[in-house]
């Protein structure tokens, strides 16, 4: 399929721009995020069009906080069909949606945007994306894992910890560096979704190594990693050969704390596999059909 050539990056003045509409008249699907321009989704999702025979570009579009509304708004009137978002967006994009579906209301935020009928009608694929990457990797359901999870507090920690509870995890350990944050997302799991056992603690040295002894799985949904000089998001005496680590950050793909955590002989997988599955999610509610799963990962080189 032929594609007019693509900017990497788009932002709101483009989209704004009246030339725009001609110079990408097929740009109908977008992920936006600040910063955007090391988002794997454009190449998953086009591999996913072509091969589905769909005249569709996915693009990127860098938007600033608080300029979400200003972006859909755009968005809408150049006739797309939706968007992804991602960090720092999920939550003011939800405020913004007319309707959330079961898996957004449940995980507390939206990373699926469809634009139909003139509404906004907001979804997560991220908790289920997880779900079945996590039994991709490791070959054991969420159903059965002990799980901590780092950096809980955020958006994307609060819609894992809330899949746990929904998979029934038997006992979900939730970290963050301000505890406060942890209380309302822990009576969450137990009142709403029965979870049998939530421990809130700090990102202090004894908490963390006590509560990771007692896991089957560590989960990182904190920033650090995504650079080379980061520290690791926890002491590398809390990490064992008998561990599953999952770290939710793809690029770049060995994150120091997959790194440390393969040394000790722990088992290992960074978030291209929950990138494809939330993807395909996406894809499906989007478009109304699945997609060819096969060329999503060779469309990430996965």
């Amino acid at each position: 399929m032929q594609h007019t050539q693509m900017k990497h990056v788009y932002t709101l003045s483009d989209l704004r721009d009246p030339a725009f509409a001609q110079s990408a008249p097929n740009a109908k699907l977008a992920v936006i995020g600040h910063p955007i321009k090391h988002s794997a989704s454009p190449q998953m999702h086009q591999a996913a069009l072509d091969a589905a025979g769909i005249d569709i570009q996915y693009i990127r579009v860098e938007v600033e906080p608080h300029q979400v509304e200003a972006c859909f708004a755009e968005m809408e009137r150049l006739g797309f069909i939706g968007c992804n978002v991602t960090v720092p967006h999920k939550l003011e994009a939800m405020d913004l949606c007319h309707e959330l579906t079961e898996d957004a209301k449940a995980l507390g935020a939206t990373n699926t945007i469809l634009f139909k009928d003139g509404k906004r009608i907001g979804h997560n694929s991220d908790g289920p994306g997880l779900a079945q990457a996590i039994y991709e990797d490791f070959g054991k359901s969420l159903t059965e894992l002990r799980v901590l999870i780092l950096g809980a507090g955020g958006g994307a920690g609060r819609a894992i910890a809330t899949q746990c509870a929904r998979e029934g995890s038997p006992a979900i350990y939730l970290s963050n560096r301000t505890v406060e944050k942890l209380e309302p997302i822990a009576e969450s799991l137990t009142n709403e979704y029965g979870a049998k056992l939530v421990c809130t603690l700090s990102n202090a040295t004894e908490d963390l190594t006590t509560a990771a002894a007692r896991v089957d799985l560590i989960i990182n949904s904190t920033s650090l990693g995504l650079h080379f000089e980061d520290p690791l998001p926890l002491p590398e005496s809390a990490l064992a050969s008998s561990q599953m680590v999952y770290d939710a950050i793809y690029n770049p793909p060995l994150t120091p704390l997959l790194a440390k955590a393969q040394e000790l002989g722990a088992s290992t997988s960074n978030g291209l596999s929950m990138l494809l599955h939330q993807g395909a999610i996406s894809f499906a509610f989007w478009l109304g059909q699945s997609p060819d799963l096969a060329a999503m990962r060779r469309g990430l080189n996965y």
